[in-house]
């Protein structure tokens, strides 16, 4: 999981913005509309970045379509100690 979050995290433009996802995430599972306006992103970003996030088993989904909602899996959820020290030391905390 380490170097997954490298690479989705300190390695690469849209790592700041999937960092703000997780960690929104984390306290609260939310759809993607919920996220582009608590984020205050654009829709397509925000998007863009769950479908990466989700492929990278960084996040899990129940429900379908618009009313899609997702959470952080359990492996995430067992990294967040890696996920805040890839943050810092990439100085995005």
């Amino acid at each position: 999981m380490r170097r997954v979050l490298w690479w989705l995290i300190g390695g690469s433009r849209g790592g700041r913005n999937r960092l703000r996802i997780i960690r929104s995430l984390h306290e609260t599972p939310m759809n993607t509309n919920q996220l582009s306006n608590a984020l205050d992103l654009d829709y397509k970003t925000i998007q863009h970045h769950l479908e990466l996030l989700e492929e990278n088993d960084v996040l899990t989904t129940m429900g379908d379509d618009y009313g899609k909602t997702y959470f952080v899996t359990d492996r995430m959820e067992g990294n967040m100690d890696v996920l805040d020290e890839i943050a810092s030391k990439a100085d995005l905390s």
